[in-house]
């Protein structure tokens, strides 16, 4: 018997190589706002969160009425180039896999449904998934709703689920519904960070993320 029924991953940075994009549009949203742009590292720090609460983590100063003003040029610089975006090498095999398999697979994400859904219809990998949850419909990561909301839909216990991200609110939101979380180091935190949550494994490659899904999950 597979040791996970249910499979969720996290988009950005752990199936979609967009981590770079993301850090280009928060330094530029933050030009346009005639504000000093955080580091590269800082920005690669609240990927995978709420757009609202990276961008108030990425700029801690800026007023509470400028975040809308924010966040519409954060939009507008990542969407002129989403369309450019493509999934890492191996994951569409990585997906299809585990669809073969039998597993149930989902996504749980900092991005808005609409972006997902953009996202998806890009890539055409929208039919691999059976649910998604995204932060304009539940609290952000590292809360656990999203997580405990999916095990509820199929009725799937902690012990037989697992979380797949490259962040650690993606690993500090399996930790806080109590399932295992799965580290890739090839998106946005590296290594050293993400051990600090005690991932049951942490990868750096999607091959190596591949076999251990053979191996392990």
């Amino acid at each position: 018997m597979n040791r996970y029924e249910l499979i969720v991953f996290d988009w950005d940075g752990t199936l979609m190589d967009s981590a770079a994009a993301i850090v280009r549009s928060i330094q530029a949203a933050c030009r346009d706002l005639d504000l000093v742009p955080p580091s590269d590292s800082q920005a690669r720090h609240v990927i995978g969160l709420g757009l609202v609460d990276a961008m108030r983590q990425a700029v801690p100063n800026l007023p509470a009425e400028r975040y809308p003003e924010m966040a519409a040029r954060y939009r507008h610089h990542y969407l002129a180039g989403d369309h450019e975006l493509e999934l890492f090498a191996g994951i569409r095999e990585i997906v299809g896999e585990l669809r073969e398999s039998g597993r149930i697979l989902a996504i749980a994400t900092g991005k808005s449904r609409v972006g997902l859904d953009r996202a998806l219809g890009h890539c055409g990998l929208g039919p691999m998934f059976h649910a998604s949850r995204c932060a304009d419909e539940c609290f952000s990561k590292p809360h656990p709703q999203m997580l405990a909301e999916l095990m509820a839909e199929f009725a799937v216990e902690p012990e037989r689920t697992l979380m797949i991200g490259d962040t650690s609110h993606d690993l500090l939101m399996a930790t806080n519904t109590g399932v295992d979380g799965l580290a890739v180091t090839y998106g946005a935190h590296g290594h050293e960070h993400l051990r600090e949550y005690r991932p049951v494994a942490c990868l750096h490659t999607v091959p190596e993320l591949a076999e251990w899904l053979r191996q392990n999950a």
